[in-house]
């Protein structure tokens, strides 16, 4: 995370997050890292699709008609997250770190990261594999490299 606060810092861009499956994972990795109050805003754990509707503002039709673990929501997520945190990146995350899944419903592993930068959003699926808690880790660095890669 250092590289990517240094990235912000030097670009003089701010970054939020609205985070589901991975809890705060995000909030709390660039935090940890000296200086991140010059970039980082804030966040919000989204973890209920209710919190999803009624902090974030994602249409409850998206969530009926996608799914929570969707390209969709992920992209609503990170575009709605930009400007409720008022950051000029938000990633979002929404995924299924298991160890189940109910039918008709995106497999374990499957994550949905989104990344509001300008005018545009960019969601990439990702398949992982591993415990739970190897997913969300994955999952975290998967964020980083989406922004950097972004900057």
């Amino acid at each position: 995370m250092f590289e990517l606060v240094q990235k912000l810092k030097e670009k003089h861009l701010t970054i939020g997050s609205i985070e589901s499956m991975t809890g705060g994972l995000f909030a709390s990795s660039i935090t940890s890292v000296p200086g991140a109050s010059k970039v980082f805003k804030g966040s919000v754990v989204s973890y209920s699709p209710l919190i999803k509707e009624n902090v974030v503002g994602v249409n409850k039709e998206t969530i009926s008609k996608f799914g929570v673990v969707s390209k969709e929501v992920a992209s609503e997520m990170a575009v709605k997250g930009k400007q409720l945190l008022d950051v000029d990146i938000c990633v979002s995350v929404t995924g299924n770190a298991g160890p189940t899944a109910e039918p008709g419903e995106e497999g374990v592993g499957s994550v949905y990261i989104g990344i509001a930068f300008k005018d545009k959003v960019i969601v990439n699926k990702n398949v992982f594999s591993g415990s739970r808690d190897e997913i969300r880790q994955k999952t975290l660095l998967a964020m980083q490299e989406g922004v950097l890669k972004l900057l």
